[in-house]
Formats: structure tokens, sequence, C-alpha cells
């Protein structure tokens, strides 16, 4: 009888054990910010609920510590992040969610800055392309004669004599 009576002590004991083995966080721990910190502040500050130090914001106390007593109620980083923004949507949230359209929000200004950049590229190397086309042509339809050849050796040649003096 003593026996059963230890035996039925000892299976209440560490059944109960896994409650107090449960971790306990706080304002300091590293899982307590990586919560806070995936949420905004909706006092106006526009930082989120770790790092808000707004005076007077009655909000930032209140939010920390729910999301203080749902970690040590057991409640995972997901599942905070699945009350709150059922509760506000996904303007809560500090970035995005990588998912459905919050995912155009985080592709779009990359491609949009890339096509630009194409597009730009393309646009100067017409152009590049255009004004050598039309000095080539200008150049070859200028018959060169005898006379304009002279001159230019005569410009050659002075250009050279003046050379000659300064340096």
């Amino acid at each position: 009888m003593v026996k059963k009576i230890f035996a039925i002590m000892l299976l209440a004991v560490l059944a109960g054990m896994p409650a107090f083995a449960a971790e306990m966080y706080d304002y300091n721990s590293a899982e307590f910010k990586d919560n806070a910190s995936q949420f905004m502040c909706m006092c106006g500050c526009g930082q989120d609920h770790f790092e808000c130090n707004m005076d007077g914001c009655g909000l930032n106390d209140s939010f920390k510590t729910e999301i203080l007593e749902m970690m040590n109620d057991g409640m995972t980083q997901d599942e905070i992040k699945n009350h709150y923004t059922g509760m506000y949507g996904e303007v809560i949230l500090t970035a995005p969610e990588k998912k459905g359209f919050s995912l155009t929000a985080w592709i779009t200004p990359f491609a949009a800055l890339g096509a630009a950049g194409a597009g730009v590229t393309l646009l100067v190397r017409r152009w590049v392309n255009k004004s050598r086309l039309n000095t080539d042509h200008f150049e070859d339809s200028e018959p060169k004669d005898k006379e304009s050849e002279l001159e230019e050796e005569i410009l050659k040649a002075m250009v050279d004599e003046e050379r000659k003096k300064y340096y």
C-alpha cells in the first residue's frame, strides 16, 4: 500500500514537472527581443515595440506585457505573430511577409530599378550608335580635294612650329 501511494505521488510530481521546467522569459531575453521587434508600435513613433521609447506611450508597456505573458504561456513566435496579425492585419508588422501579395512589395522596387537601368542603357547605346553613324556619314560625304589637303598640311606645319617655340 505504501508503495502504491509512493508511486502515485511520484507520478504526480513527474507529471507536474514540465510546467516547472518551462523556460521563463523576461524583458531582456533574446527571444523577447525577436518577438517584440517584429511589431510596429501603434503610437506613431515609427519604431518597433522593443525599441519604442516615446514618453507617455501607454501602448508599448501593455503590448510588451502581453507578449511576455504569451511567451511564458508557451506560445511560439509564429503563434504570437498570427495572433496580432489576426487582430490588426499586416499593418502591425515591421516588414511585410514574404508570401502572397506582400511578396510583390519586396520584388517590385528591385524589378523596376532593373528595368529602368536596362532601358537607360539601351537608350544611351542607341544614341551613341546613331551619333556615330551621323558623323561617319558626314565625313564620307565630304569630298576632299587637293586644295583642302594642302591647307591641312600648312595648318599642321604652323601648329608644329608654334609647339617648338614653347616646348
